[in-house]
Formats: C-alpha cells, sequence, structure tokens
C-alpha cells in the first residue's frame, strides 16, 4: 500500500456518465442511490433513483441490497465519493458518479421532477 492509500484510503471506483448510462440500461440493473437533500431530488433526478441523504445513509444501510452494485450520485460527486466510500467500506459493492447530476444534465439525459422514482 503507499503512502496515500495509507493517509487516505483506497481510491473510490469511479463510473463516467455514458458508462453509469449503459449500467443502467443494461441488466441486471445496478440500484441508483442518490445521496443529495429532498429539495435538490424533487427538483430533479435520475429516474429510479432511490434517496437516502449522505446525512442518513449510516442508519439507513440496512435498506441496500448486498447482492448487486449501487451507483452513487448527488449533485456534483462529492457527497457520492464520500457515500460510496462508506459504502465500500461498509461492504457493500459500490461506484460513484463522476460529475453527478451536472454531468448527467449536462450530456443532454432525461431528468424526472418530483418526490417519485
Amino acid at each position: 500500500m503507499d503512502l496515500f492509500s495509507q493517509l487516505f484510503g483506497a481510491p473510490v471506483p469511479h463510473l463516467d456518465v455514458p458508462a453509469a448510462k449503459s449500467k443502467l440500461d443494461a441488466k441486471p440493473k445496478p440500484m441508483l442511490l442518490d445521496v443529495r437533500e429532498p429539495a435538490e431530488y424533487h427538483d430533479g433526478h435520475i429516474a429510479g433513483a432511490t434517496l437516502i441523504p449522505l446525512r442518513e445513509l449510516g442508519q439507513r444501510l440496512h435498506e441496500l441490497p448486498r447482492d448487486r452494485e449501487i451507483i452513487c450520485v448527488c449533485r456534483s460527486g462529492n457527497r457520492s465519493h464520500a457515500a460510496t466510500r462508506q459504502l465500500i467500506a461498509a461492504g457493500y459493492t459500490a461506484v460513484n458518479l463522476r460529475g453527478g447530476m451536472i454531468g448527467w444534465t449536462h450530456s443532454g439525459l432525461a431528468i424526472k421532477t418530483g418526490a417519485g422514482k
């Protein structure tokens, strides 16, 4: 293990928007976990995303599947990076969506508004 990994932990795996879109269109489909706040989710999210705000994630791990990959998303990729690291430490298979919702919308991909998935 190099010094960087000793100080900061192993690198967090990331997906860019096209790779995430491909995974979400494939079967088996990974879980999409949105870790933003409810108002942010309501204003626009990726269809099918489950909302668990980052501040609640530690208490709600039991709601997440252990048998499939989890793609974490937030506005820019910072909170989802922290969520991905937390999930990996807890034994989940997780990846961070690089660029978050900003990258998703800049790629011209659809978003859904409102509270439902």
